[in-house]
């Protein structure tokens, strides 16, 4: 009889952990973000998450005196980044960064299964050296990292930089343990794909359409 009652615990406990399971899936938004399987719990949300601890030393786009943070973990080979980038980005830059209402905080989230992603988010943070980290950035996203250092190295020279000094900064990995660093901290922050931002503690999952950025924005105004 205790077999019985054990051998059934056992299946009402593994159907549960299924549904659970099922239930992480479907919850993620379709077709927007791509997923890594975090190494170690996290939460939720980003609600606990100090604002100001995540912009740390990290490149700022906008009014650094801005109310509104949004603090953006990305990766530069990632195509719904850069669906986040042609779209949503462009039109909360013109309202909210260009206008002094938010600024905008760039952090490295390149995933392991992206060949070039790695040296693409170094390359941006060498191209940082020299005050140029966004338009780096820009260049990443319009152009593309299909050709490796190579073409990082072509960008930095269509950007005016010290050639020299950004080759130097690229082939040493002077970057690498800080863009591991910024993963990690968007890891332990919420994130568990690309792209992910916390808002002012609130967490946004995905290359969302412009309208649910603005709701939330508006929302902080």
């Amino acid at each position: 009889m205790k077999e019985k009652q054990f051998h059934t615990t056992l299946t009402i406990m593994s159907a549960v952990q299924i549904i659970i399971l099922l239930y992480i899936a479907f919850s993620l938004p379709t077709g927007t973000t791509e997923v890594v399987v975090p190494t170690a719990d996290v939460p939720d949300t980003g609600s606990d998450v100090d604002m100001a601890d995540l912009i740390g030393g990290n490149a700022i786009i906008g009014d650094p005196d801005a109310p509104i943070t949004i603090v953006e973990w990305s990766d530069f080979e990632c195509p719904f980044c850069a669906r986040f980038y042609n779209d949503a980005y462009q039109d909360i830059k013109e309202n909210w960064i260009d206008t002094g209402k938010a600024k905008l905080v760039f952090r490295d989230f390149p995933l392991s299964f992206h060949a070039n992603a790695q040296k693409a988010h170094e390359a941006a943070e060498c191209a940082g050296d020299q005050d140029m980290y966004y338009e780096m950035h820009d260049a990443l996203f319009e152009n593309g990292v299909s050709g490796g250092v190579s073409s990082f190295k072509t960008y930095a020279a269509d950007l005016g930089l010290d050639q020299a000094a950004f080759d130097d900064c690229l082939d040493s990995g002077k970057h690498e343990a800080e863009v591991k660093k910024d993963m990690a901290d968007g890891m332990k922050a919420g994130v568990q794909g690309t792209p992910g931002f916390i808002i002012e503690g609130q967490l946004i999952s995905g290359a969302q359409p412009y309208a649910v950025f603005e709701q939330l924005l508006n929302s902080l105004e």
